[in-house]
């Protein structure tokens, strides 16, 4: 008995020391500035951004064409919530061991807050995604000029009938949805703790993106992604796209924020841990 005993404890306790939190980010790393593998991610968050943007709108606007001419055609509110999920998905799934396939302003944000990237990474990513965004949002409009103009551009707007607490509600609530995914899906403790159940991250991140755009494609188009608004915003530069923009960046930024204090520092106690408070020092 007493051997049996000595050869289960071992593997436990390799169990328990194997799995732990990676150190967290620095807040500042200039050494980053140096490595290739920084350009690279940065390249993977352009391009990513890009293609998500490009695809994305046009099926929106594919389906505003098709449905002004019947009322039945198109993909509807469905299709396009399945367009911008499945595309996160895609481009989370091929970028994620790159960059990490943020794809989001209010993602890095809200990584940033969790300490998983430091304030330099942070910063470009965004600058990488926005740029991405404008990029995307640019082709669209140049192969298909005349349904772009048309038909508003992709441009996220608040829908009438709804008021700017409503709007700015449905981004912060959306966003944190979205972010409280990230994080529980790319938790190394959830991976060491749930290894027998097999998690591919980029889904539960695609179909977070899915079911916040079913539930408020109607009161302001879905943002929840900053880069993607502006994007739109600053290709179409139309004075409605532009009226309630700031609802699409401070909405996500403050969703974000709380998914990153919930999960860091109320689910996973970080802070009182690193405080003491669940561990006796005796």
């Amino acid at each position: 008995m007493t051997k049996d005993v000595e050869a289960v404890e071992p593997a436990a306790e390799y169990s328990a020391k194997d799995y732990h939190d990676p150190p967290p980010a620095p807040l500042i790393d200039f050494d980053e500035l140096t490595k290739w593998s920084f350009y690279r991610a940065l390249i993977a968050e352009f391009i990513a951004t890009l293609l998500f943007l490009y695809v994305t709108v046009l099926t929106v606007i594919g389906y505003k064409s098709q449905s002004a001419t019947d009322e039945c055609g198109g993909v509807g509110i469905l299709g396009i919530a399945w367009a911008f999920g499945g595309m996160i998905f895609i481009l989370v799934y091929c970028t994620a061991g790159i960059s990490g396939g943020h794809i989001n302003p209010a993602v890095t944000f809200g990584l940033f807050l969790g300490r998983k990237v430091s304030l330099i990474r942070a910063v470009m990513y965004m600058v990488a995604q926005c740029l991405g965004a404008i990029c995307g949002v640019g082709l669209v409009k140049a192969f298909q000029k005349s349904y772009y103009n048309r038909y508003g551009g992709g441009a996220n707007t608040l829908s009438d009938g709804y008021n700017k607490g409503t709007g700015l509600g449905a981004e912060i609530i959306g966003t944190f949805v979205l972010v409280y995914t990230v994080f529980s899906a790319t938790d190394p403790k959830r991976n060491a703790r749930d290894s027998h159940v097999p998690v591919l991250a980029p889904l539960p991140i695609g179909f977070a993106v899915f079911m916040v755009h079913l539930a408020t494609i109607p009161i302001t188009g879905t943002g929840i992604n900053p880069a993607r608004s502006f994007g739109a915003a600053v290709i179409f530069n139309n004075e409605k796209a532009w009226d309630d923009h700031w609802i699409f960046w401070v909405g996500p930024f403050i969703g974000a924020a709380i998914a990153a204090i919930y999960h860091v520092f109320i689910l996973r106690a970080g802070a009182l841990k690193a405080l003491g408070s669940f561990r006796s020092n005796a």
